[in-house]
């Protein structure tokens, strides 16, 4: 927990007396339950905002009177930071219910109990200090005091917490340490993962929908939480851009990666119970401008105009200034902006990357509305934009793409020789992997992504064994998702089933998609479990296992996904022996032949989305190929394995080391054409060429 600066008046207050009890709300009419059209206008808006942050989130809401709720990554446990605190306080006046505990115990403040972070009673009490239970509970919530809060578990018991959320139904939420004191954990594993606490957004939502109706504990202790809440003194996340008169019983959580806010927020349009989440946030500052605590205002504001009259206040503009080397999904929400709001449209290539077009269209949109010219996309330019543009026209429906027709170029003439300017290739009877012509063909090379027809083939051999294996749901992990490259855009999560997943490997080459194979199959293809790493590294070994099997004898995995890495390399025919192999499964077949596939992703909160993925392999556009993977990186250079059947007659071709992408098409279509021609022939010629 931060430094905070130094309390204000009001904590001389709350040492003295408790908080004034909540006044009865006036009766009002029942509230109306809300359109579906309502319900989706929440949903996207909230959907886009989030989309936008550099960071992992979790979030939910409920308006207590209708039922009507948003969530997003909802069920994914999260850092809580001081967040959980509230489960603290909910845990200590249950045992005052109990009579465990009495509000008015006195704690005496011992220099030993001092810890640092945010709070008062650190830096502004002496040891010796006497105070009440009620008191400690106060600065605990309203001043987010990590040092009171030590002293509250000293009287509740530090497992106490825990086993009271599980016994309400709440697994996730969970606390695992005093502050600051990480050699008290009673949770090691999850202390490593998410420091003082955890819980999921889902969680908070039934918490504090079980408070705001009294039943999480007597109604006295139900009110004087609220009490406690509604005096939280950080107002910097949700209640940030709300109206002044607008009560939020709330408790925040910061710690530099990390940025919570939970409550209720009580509107003339009904209790509304919100919880954001974030963490892994790229932005760590502690100013004003924090993109995840001005994330949690437009949360809130969002949610309050939604259930209530929206105010007359000012959109509020990103928090970031954008220039050159800005990236990241903002920048492609600006990109499509510009492109839809500058006359002439500009055609700026939507890429997420701030380089001298987007400049240059940035300072044509300034000069279009009168401002000032800079190339930099400041408060007054985002202003001016207006709202932004956030994702591209939706995708069509799986089953309109997956039955669209797309057309063929005419097959390849037999004649020309096999002109190549690939450091290495292969040439095998796709039949029975006899290998029939090479150049370089053994020598040891970096795959790039031809390295994923081995995680392929791994999940579609426990496949053949067990089909139902294919309609498992795999949930996307936060490490699947920032996996580094070519990407299947299926984010953390969300589910996906494996036979899907198949499609999103192979077709656009998802890095990330490898990796949740891995993390999902890899306690079961491990040959040798004993070992240390995990599903991921057990994985690895499976793939090098059977990379022996097959007699690849050049071959050696050190991740799933093919980037470049001190080991990781293969042989042209290498590679067309595993090709051979996997493509005996008429799954991948199917798959490797599609050149696009729509699917539906969901979550485990109900959202779903649709996705398209385009296969890389540009031969699927000429009659006669048939698959298998592309790969490329800056190491390895253009690689491509390749399938090809023409009179009966199936070939595997795999170039390595293409000095670009089209010349790896060019060097396979020659190598096919020739081969071809050869076996019409009836020539014998064997070896180098």
């Amino acid at each position: 927990m931060p430094h905070r600066p130094p309390a204000s008046p009001r904590f001389l207050l709350c040492l003295l007396a408790l908080a004034c009890a909540r006044p009865g709300d006036a009766a009002e009419p029942a509230a109306e339950a809300p359109s579906a059209a309502q319900h989706d206008a929440l949903q996207d808006a909230v959907a886009q905002l989030i989309k936008l942050h550099r960071g992992v989130v979790g979030a939910a809401a409920k308006q207590l009177d209708t039922g009507e709720s948003f969530a997003w990554n909802a069920d994914q446990p999260m850092p809580t930071a001081s967040l959980i605190k509230l489960p603290i306080m909910l845990t200590a006046y249950r045992q005052i219910d109990a009579g465990e505990l009495s509000p008015d115990a006195t704690i005496e403040l011992r220099k030993q109990d001092k810890v640092p972070g945010s709070g008062v009673l650190s830096e502004h009490m002496s040891a010796g200090a006497r105070f009440s239970l009620r008191d400690a509970i106060e600065l605990m919530i309203v001043f987010s005091d990590n040092t009171a809060t030590n002293l509250v578990i000293e009287k509740t018991g530090l497992p106490a917490t825990s086993a009271l959320m599980r016994k309400l139904g709440y697994p996730e939420t969970q606390l695992h340490s005093k502050v600051f004191l990480r050699e008290t954990t009673i949770d090691p594993e999850r202390s490593q993962k998410y420091g003082l606490g955890s819980t999921t957004a889902a969680d908070m939502i039934r918490l504090l929908e079980s408070l705001y109706k009294g039943d999480a504990a007597s109604s006295e202790s139900c009110e004087a939480m609220l009490g406690h809440l509604r005096r939280c003194d950080d107002r910097s996340k949700v209640p940030r851009y709300l109206p002044e008169e607008v009560e939020v019983a709330h408790k925040t959580g910061s710690v530099s990666a990390t940025r919570c806010d939970a409550g209720i927020i009580e509107s003339k349009g009904g209790p509304l119970a919100f919880c954001i989440l974030t963490t892994d946030n790229a932005d760590r500052g502690w100013g004003a401008e924090n993109e995840a605590e001005l994330l949690a205002a437009a949360f809130g504001k969002t949610l309050y105009d939604h259930f209530n009259e929206p105010e007359e206040t000012p959109a509020v503009p990103p928090a970031r200034v954008l220039a050159v080397g800005s990236d990241g999904l903002l920048v492609e929400a600006l990109q499509r902006t510009l492109n839809a709001r500058t006359e002439p449209s500009l055609g700026i290539g939507v890429d997420g990357d701030f380089g001298p077009n987007t400049e240059s269209g940035v300072k044509a949109f300034q000069k279009q509305e009168g401002l000032e010219v800079t190339g930099r996309v400041d408060a007054a330019t985002w202003r001016a934009l207006g709202p932004l543009i956030t994702e591209d026209a939706p995708e069509a429906p799986p089953e309109v793409v997956n039955a669209e027709s797309l057309s063929t170029k005419p097959a390849d003439r037999l004649g020309g020789p096999p002109l190549v300017a690939s450091a290495a290739y292969a040439i095998a009877d796709a039949a029975n992997g006899e290998l029939l012509w090479g150049m370089n063909d053994s020598e040891a090379r970096d795959p790039a992504s031809v390295t994923k027809i081995m995680t392929a083939h791994l999940v579609l051999k426990l496949a053949e064994s067990d089909p139902e294996v294919l309609d498992e749901e795999i949930v996307f992990s936060t490490v699947a998702d920032e996996t580094p490259g070519s990407t299947s855009g299926v984010r953390a999560g969300e589910t996906v089933t494996v036979r899907e997943l198949l499609y999103g490997l192979m077709l656009p080459s998802g890095n990330d998609a490898s990796v949740a194979f891995a993390e999902h199959f890899g306690a079961r293809v491990d040959p040798d479990p004993k070992q240390d790493g995990g599903p991921y590294e057990g994985f690895i070994r499976a793939m090098n296992a059977e990379a022996k099997r097959l007699g690849m004898k050049e071959t050696g995995y050190r991740n799933t996904s093919g980037l470049t890495a001190k080991g990781h390399v293969t042989s042209a025919r290498d590679m067309a022996r595993l090709a051979h192999a996997a493509m005996k499964s008429p799954v991948l077949r199917e798959v490797v032949a599609t050149r696009q596939h729509g699917a539906t992703l969901g979550s485990l909160s109900g959202y779903q989305r649709n996705v398209v993925w385009t296969n890389t392999n540009r031969l699927l556009g000429i009659d006669g190929f048939t698959g298998v993977k592309t790969g490329t990186t800056p190491g390895a250079g253009a690689c491509l394995v390749a399938s090809g059947e023409r009179e009966g007659r199936g070939l595997i071709v795999v170039v390595l080391g293409a000095p670009s992408s089209d010349s790896r098409y060019i060097d396979s279509r020659n190598l096919f054409r020739w081969a071809w021609r050869q076996l019409a022939r009836g020539s014998g010629e064997t070896g180098d060429q």
